[in-house]
């Protein structure tokens, strides 16, 4: 595939998507924004890939929301701005929580929309040093991107307020400590962790990973305890039946590693 603002790169099983405008941080734009949903879609639609990584080039993750691109063709009236948001993912939340694993190797500065962009992927790892914010309130602006929700989830009501309303700036060291991102490594093992983490996550059985992130994001805010239950056990019911299950059992039993792969193809030629 190719791309504008973004590469693709796949790595045994790991689609690597690398934001792409190093000139400009990396900053987001509407077509930025199209092309990363374009390929998670292909990436989900092929039975090669497992799980995404993504990453920045150049010595930033995201810069935010590129002023020229974003901003001005708000202020320039709906007509050219509702132009521009057709060329955007129309529910990017969406896809990511129904998508396979996805992981974030923050490389560099993240910023508004660069942070928020990635808050509902599975695993967030970033480099010692980095910069990460959103402040959204600087600019007049309230968070979007279900951000609210997830990083409440992520560091609770106390940090995601702080974060939020004084619009400050925090180092990876901080952002780990209070439950931003999950995991700080060195800048030279950034990649290799990250793909290491979308490997293990995405080596397990697909379907029921997706169902999985599903339960996870319907279920989080659900008062409910019988309703949660019943949405687990209407997902059992459907995994008892899956090929990957089967070779789960199978494997347990003869002594062996599973071969989900092998697995899905088999069921795919029936």
């Amino acid at each position: 595939m190719d791309f504008d603002t973004i590469l693709v790169e796949d790595i045994d099983g790991v689609r690597v998507v690398t934001l792409h405008r190093p000139e400009r941080m990396n900053a987001w734009t509407y077509q930025m924004g199209a092309e990363l949903a374009t390929a998670v879609k292909a990436g989900n639609d092929d039975d090669e890939i497992e799980a995404f990584v993504v990453t920045g080039a150049g010595r930033g993750f995201c810069a935010g929301a590129d002023i020229g691109d974003v901003f001005d063709a708000q202020q320039q009236g709906e007509g050219r701005a509702s132009a521009r948001s057709s060329e955007s993912p129309r529910d990017w939340v969406g896809l990511v929580r129904g998508s396979k694993p996805m992981v974030a190797a923050i490389n560099g500065a993240a910023i508004g929309v660069g942070l928020t962009q990635v808050l509902p992927f599975d695993a967030i790892l970033a480099a010692e040093g980095v910069k990460l914010s959103v402040r959204f309130i600087r600019m007049g602006l309230v968070p979007e991107l279900a951000s609210s929700r997830f990083l409440l989830q992520r560091v609770g009501f106390g940090a995601a307020s702080d974060l939020m309303l004084t619009g400050r700036t925090i180092l990876a060291e901080e952002a780990k400590e209070i439950g931003l991102v999950d995991r700080v490594v060195r800048p030279e093992g950034l990649m290799d962790a990250a793909l290491a983490q979308a490997r293990a996550m995405g080596s397990n059985p697909q379907q029921a990973l997706r169902m999985v992130k599903e339960l996870l994001t319907v279920n989080a805010n659900e008062p409910d305890l019988a309703r949660v239950q019943q949405r687990e056990l209407a997902a059992l019911q459907v995994c008892y039946t899956s090929p990957e299950h089967k070779e789960a059992i199978a494997a347990f039993l003869e002594k062996r590693e599973p071969d989900f792969r092998a697995a899905r193809r088999s069921a795919g030629e029936d």
